[in-house]
């Protein structure tokens, strides 16, 4: 009964939505999640499946498409899916991670009411709780532009989603006892392509015709640096920006990015490699698929090429390479050039530095000293009954305390419409890598060394990137200009999964007095209700 009251009163907000609005498009899709026997790296293991799919079936949309994604929790735990870089705007309480929402129960369903309001380009979405992420349940995101937005560069003759990232041997369970017993993970044991290790996936190509590949870091842990053997690539799009077209002979994809790259078939008749390895690691690790040309005359022949290992320089000189089209429109029929970031004065300073502290003898992971730790009842949920004891905002400091971790649900808070200068300080010597849920930012700059304040006059103020996750190199710096235009309770998380689990998180209260549907929207009829907040009712319809 819980099921059909659920589905029925999340079909009825929907259609209640689409007589108000009336123009935008609704996609549906119904999940079922189960547990089954997955094979990666040849060895069985208890995997993650959503429609007995691993990874899981793929979303397409267009921009402004409401997805409607009813989900039915059919294992024997709590389970959440989030939505990595779809904004949620003006509606965290979709976001899907345990902050905002309660996990759907086993054996229950919850319907998901998205709308990709305003984005376009590529995404993926993962479960969020209990490291299931390192079982599967994940999967790809495609959002087009809208028919009558021109798009800069002509439409491709295929379109591929790819999915990699670094992968264990053991279950999620075993390696949720690592973490839990204070330790961190031991090194990966290799790394997948859509679900398989090397040469086990085949992507068909014609000759001469161009291909757009959208390629996600799904992983664990571990930076990868993706490539094609003799073939270029030429990079359109990061995270919902189209960027400036640069020609690469290999990218470096750190975890929780994503990327489109568009890749000509020029080459003569026969098979390639496409490979992915890690970043600063030792020992490397390589994984491979075959490019296959439909009128192939042979297979893959000499080594896969090796692409770069554990030079920083390189990859930060890449990653400054990596700017965006101002010329281009994006979701909407406007350049993306047209918002000047740069003529935006920052309303305040918010420095974040991440570490590894000890805490009670075991290892936990921290930002600005404070290690998060889950409370007893989603963030929002609190927020919205006025739950006292739960959470309070200023719980993290805005700037490093130089003190030693400790334990806390910590929430930072910021005013609706104010303009952040964010700076991430690794001091550490591992990459890190950064999102943001619920919004966009602008990476002004990144460099070696200690941030301050002459930092800013190397900004680029003019044509960075946006997007959504960003990278800090080992004793280095990366700053931020970002617009807190989403009310609502967001997730900054390190993507590292072990990190974020062990507690280098926390939540950005964005908030507006005003209390209006114009800011944010009321809480859905659907919402499950859980922790201190069990027994409260959420809306009449």
């Amino acid at each position: 009964m819980v099921e059909v009251t659920s589905w029925v009163w999340s079909l009825v907000v929907v259609l209640l939505t689409v007589l108000a609005n009336g123009e935008d498009p609704y996609r549906f899709f119904t999940w079922n999640v189960t547990y089954g026997d997955i094979y990666p790296l040849g060895v069985k293991q208890q995997g993650i499946l959503i429609n007995g799919q691993f990874p899981g079936p793929q979303i397409e949309a267009v921009t402004n498409d409401n997805v409607i994604v009813s989900v039915t929790n059919s294992l024997d735990e709590p389970f959440l899916i989030s939505w990595n870089g779809i904004q949620q705007r003006r509606n965290s309480w979709q976001d899907g991670v345990y902050g905002t929402n309660c996990p759907i129960p086993p054996g229950q369903n919850f319907t998901y009411i998205l709308q990709f309001k305003d984005q376009i380009g590529s995404f993926f979405y993962f479960p969020s709780l209990a490291f299931h992420k390192a079982a599967g349940g994940f999967g790809g995101i495609k959002i087009y532009s809208r028919p009558r937005i021109p798009v800069p560069f002509p439409p491709p003759a295929g379109d591929f989603t790819i999915l990699t990232g670094d992968w264990f041997k053991q279950n999620h369970t075993d390696l949720k006892a690592i973490l839990d017993g204070g330790h961190d993970l031991p090194f990966p044991d290799g790394l997948l392509i859509n679900g398989r290790g090397s040469n086990a996936f085949t992507f068909t190509v014609d000759q001469g015709k161009t291909y757009r590949l959208r390629i996600s870091n799904v992983g664990l842990t571990a930076s990868i640096n993706f490539r094609i053997q003799g073939h270029k690539m030429l990079l359109v799009e990061a995270e919902g920006t189209h960027t400036l077209q640069n020609t690469y002979s290999s990218l470096d994809i750190h975890l929780g990015q994503s990327y489109s790259v568009l890749v000509t078939a020029d080459q003569p008749a026969q098979d390639y490699y496409i490979v992915v390895s890690t970043r600063f690691t030792s020992p490397v690790l390589t994984a491979t698929s075959i490019l296959h040309y439909s009128n192939s005359a042979g297979s893959v022949s000499g080594p896969p090429p090796g692409g770069p290992t554990i030079q920083i320089d390189w990859s930060l000189n890449q990653a400054r390479s990596i700017r965006q089209n101002l010329t281009a429109s994006g979701p909407r029929p406007n350049p993306q050039g047209s918002y000047h970031y740069g003529l935006v004065n920052t309303t305040r300073t918010i420095r974040l530095a991440n570490s590894a502290p000890i805490i009670n003898g075991k290892q936990r992971y921290a930002v600005n000293s404070v290690s998060f730790i889950p409370a007893d009842t989603p963030l929002k949920l609190a927020d919205y009954f006025n739950i006292q004891g739960v959470f309070s905002p200023g719980t993290i400091s805005p700037n490093p305390t130089g003190g030693g971790g400790y334990l806390q649900t910590s929430v930072m808070a910021a005013d609706f419409r104010s303009f952040a200068e964010v700076i991430f300080e690794n001091s550490e010597d591992t990459v890190q890598s950064w999102h943001i849920d619920g919004h966009f930012f602008f990476v002004v700059g990144m460099d070696g060394g200690q941030w301050s304040d002459s930092s800013r006059l190397s900004y680029n103020l003019r044509d960075t990137i946006s997007r959504c996750t960003v990278q800090v190199y080992p004793k280095s710096w990366t700053a931020l200009y970002m617009p807190m235009d989403n009310v609502g309770m967001w997730n900054i998380r390190s993507e590292n999964w072990a990190r974020q689990y062990l507690g280098q998180q926390f939540y950005l209260r964005v908030y507006s007095p005003a209390n209006s549907w114009r800011d944010e929207y009321p809480i859905p009829k659907n919402a499950l209700v859980c922790g201190r907040a069990s027994g409260r009712k959420t809306r009449p319809l």
